[in-house]
């Protein structure tokens, strides 16, 4: 398969586009002792590349009014610009040289590796970030998903200039998507294909098998442990509760979206109308449902008041023991379908969504119009259908505690008593 697949959507913008590419395999690829070195070089991309200096991107793209730069996920790169269609020809190339020749400067290195460490280091004064790293251990430890996507501090620390040349070497060598959205000249196909960065990129060939295949392996021992405990001395409490589940290409995922909807999104909520109207008991409650190559994430969550705690875990044990056993009403799987709908809409406003989702989708090798045959089939999931989903990929929970020691210890003792009659829904 050639590395770089271009898709061009032509939109009625004033003189606009945004451009996406999607480059294969994020922190999920990150070797052992390495954690966080897909992250670092995402970081330093955007800092001289090609024949141009980190100074002279900078002063390209502020002097077009453009915008560029490189955000690091699990399962992939996106390299994004926007600008107006008559500098494209500009900067176009830019984002090639991004991809094929980086700079990779030693003194740039270590300004992103403060950086990165600094974020680390903030993440642990959050009860939020602390609640979720531990569950992401319990439920993801030793597999690709199993780290955040900064990396690790001691990792981040040993990584050297020869680790990012070598990931470099690597990067030019996997799939990529390209995707322009909005107004572009008749040739750009054209132009693109004859950029020397671009031709570089048209002219290699991966290999038969892609990183994914060869690399990831979700198949760790399933834990030991229900619970995972972090004590922090404050006077509130994160409450998280969820297990990884499937692919963004399964034909269940759906189905598991709709019942976030209907679990998280909006005032009209299960967990926002029980925790927040009825009982007001936490601050801020949701769902953590992110799309993924592979085993995604679906976590539901609260905050609130180590007086509350123990309530609080009890109504989301609740809401979860629910939608194993209970259909969802008439109204209730309508104003789940509605939300997903617009949740769908709200996310493809700009050129910007239309052009990410787009190369995201291509980049999971799954349909461009996956979106639009959603909508279809979500007309005609029942909600026995989405019970039956969630028996099949929610049955098995873990959870996560953040907050004073001994609140956190009586919330894990009701849980304890509780888990065998939980999972045996």
């Amino acid at each position: 398969m050639a590395p770089l697949k271009i898709l061009l959507d032509s939109r009625n913008t004033p003189g606009i586009a945004a451009v996406k590419i999607w480059i294969r395999e994020g922190s999920r690829a990150d070797p052992y002792g390495q954690k966080g070195v897909h992250q670092l070089l995402g970081s330093i991309l955007t800092r001289g590349c090609g024949p141009y200096s980190n100074l002279e991107v900078a002063d390209i793209i502020e002097g077009c009014g453009a915008s560029m730069r490189c955000d690091t996920y699990e399962d992939g790169f996106l390299l994004s610009l926007k600008c107006s269609a008559e500098d494209q020809s500009t900067l176009l190339p830019i984002i090639g040289w991004m991809i094929t020749a980086p700079h990779l400067e030693p003194n740039q290195i270590n300004l992103e590796r403060e950086l990165c460490l600094q974020i680390l280091n903030r993440q642990k004064e959050s009860p939020f970030c602390q609640a979720f790293n531990s569950w992401r251990k319990l439920v993801y430890d030793k597999t690709p998903y199993g780290h955040d996507p900064l990396g690790r501090q001691d990792d981040v620390r040993k990584i050297t200039r020869t680790n990012l040349v070598n990931l470099s070497k690597e990067f030019i060598r996997r799939e990529k998507v390209l995707v322009v959205s909005g107004s572009f000249s008749e040739t750009i196909l054209q132009e693109i294909q004859e950029l020397e960065p671009f031709a570089r990129l048209t002219s290699i060939e991966t290999g038969k098998e892609s990183l994914s295949k060869t690399k990831l392996d979700f198949r760790a021992k399933p834990s030991k442990q229900s619970v995972i405990l972090q004590n922090q001395e404050t006077s509130q409490v994160v409450i998280m509760l969820g297990q990884k589940t499937i692919s963004h290409s399964h034909p269940d995922d759906i189905a598991l979206r709709l019942l976030a909807c209907h679990l998280g999104v909006g005032m009209s909520s299960l967990l926002f109308k029980r925790l927040r109207e009825d009982n007001a008991l936490a601050y801020d409650v949701g769902v953590y449902h992110p799309i993924r190559e592979y085993k995604s994430p679906f976590v539901i969550h609260a905050s609130t008041s180590k007086e509350k705690a123990l309530l609080s875990l009890k109504l989301l044990l609740k809401s979860w023991e629910e939608i194993l056993k209970e259909p969802l009403s008439d109204q209730e799987i309508a104003l789940a379908r509605a939300k997903f709908k617009g949740n769908l809409a709200h996310n493809s406003q700009t050129i910007s969504q239309r052009a990410e989702r787009k190369a995201q989708l291509i980049g999971f090798n799954m349909s461009e119009s996956h979106d639009a045959e959603s909508l279809e089939e979500i007309k005609y999931i029942s909600s026995q259908a989405l019970v039956e989903s969630a028996r099949r990929h929610l049955q098995n929970p873990l959870l996560s505690l953040c907050g004073p020691e001994m609140t956190i210890k009586e919330l894990a003792g009701y849980w304890n008593d509780h888990y065998e009659s939980f999972r045996s829904v």
